[in-house]
């Protein structure tokens, strides 16, 4: 018999249940701050999702990817160009540019999964530069560096109303995450990770499971991106271009790559502080590099791991304070 009524509730509920909780415990904000705040936190709840979609393939099941960005892109355009050209509605045509990231990823993984390490890298690099090129150069469908309009979420470009279609985008991208993580796929997905040969050997079907993280992770980016496109108003390949992809690695790697919540933790904090670096301009990035550096040398698990850390420490301090007569 269960010892108290939670146990009555599957563990899916209680996660969305906590997720709608959250939601509505952050829901006053946007009459605290200001809508550059807003606007910055939107923008930090975009890369939440692309961070997390990366992390499950990067981190969790050890492909590095230099694609992801461009499946943002794809999401953000097919969209933008089926609501300009097609009158659908602009849930279907983000819908419509996930299942087309969905199928590209599916292709993509089954070219290229069968890579390992740098060779991997390098061929998803080319496939990004590709796309953008395309991008840029076709000019009568994509408008390239003139830049393509497209329709308003909500009509408007402030923040305000944008806020809640984001964060609960980001919920629900944390919750589908753990939903996988803690599934009986996540294991294999580690698995792969840790030693793909023992994981084939045990009779875990590696390229088709990692074929599977790849669409996945290719979808987080393209519904993300089709969003973001009806928040900023105009899409452009220069989005699309590697300095994106580099801030996604360097939000996760400096959040804790591996781990559930750096990709979170990362994006915000790197999205918070590129804000207030603003004025530096592209030198940003240096500093964004010297930090990645500092913590894959002296602290691989990240700000996560950090907080842990510091957190383990006071507990046992606390505890021998609590022992000692």
């Amino acid at each position: 018999m269960p010892s108290s009524a939670s146990e009555l509730i599957p563990p899916l509920a209680r996660r969305i249940g906590l997720a709608l909780a959250v939601y509505a415990a952050l829901a006053w904000l946007p009459w605290a701050v200001s809508e550059y705040h807003l606007h910055v936190l939107v923008t930090s709840f975009y890369y939440v999702v692309l961070a997390i979609g990366w992390n499950l393939l990067a981190g969790y099941t050890g492909q590095f990817s230099l694609a992801h960005h461009t499946f943002a892109g794809v999401g953000a355009y097919t969209s933008a160009l089926l609501v300009l050209h097609a009158k659908v509605p602009i849930v279907v045509g983000v819908a419509a540019g996930g299942a087309l990231a969905a199928l590209l990823g599916w292709g993509l993984g089954t070219l290229c999964l069968r890579m390992r390490a740098i060779y991997l890298a390098l061929a998803t690099w080319a496939f990004a530069e590709s796309v953008r090129l395309f991008v840029a150069v076709e000019y009568q469908i994509t408008r390239g560096d003139l830049g393509l309009m497209t329709p308003f979420f909500f009509g408007t470009p402030r923040p305000t109303p944008h806020y809640y279609v984001f964060l609960a985008l980001a919920l629900g991208a944390i919750l589908a995450a753990w939903q996988l993580v803690h599934s009986r796929v996540g294991v294999y997905l580690r698995a792969i990770r840790d030693d793909e040969e023992a994981a084939a050997v045990m009779g875990v079907d590696t390229f088709k499971w990692k074929r599977v993280v790849f669409a996945v992770s290719a979808v987080f980016a393209a519904i993300a991106g089709g969003f973001q496109g009806h928040y900023v108003g105009l899409l452009s390949p220069t989005p699309m271009k590697f300095n994106e992809m580099a801030i996604i690695v360097i939000m996760v790697i400096l959040g804790g790559l591996r781990t559930f919540w750096g990709p979170v933790v990362g994006a915000v904090f790197i999205e918070v502080l590129s804000e207030a670096l603003r004025p530096w301009g592209e030198t940003r990035m240096v500093l964004f590099a010297l930090l990645v550096i500092l913590v894959a040398r002296a602290y691989p698990a990240g700000l996560v791991g950090l907080g842990a850390g510091i957190a383990g420490y006071w507990r046992a301090k606390r505890d021998r304070r609590r022992a000692s007569p």
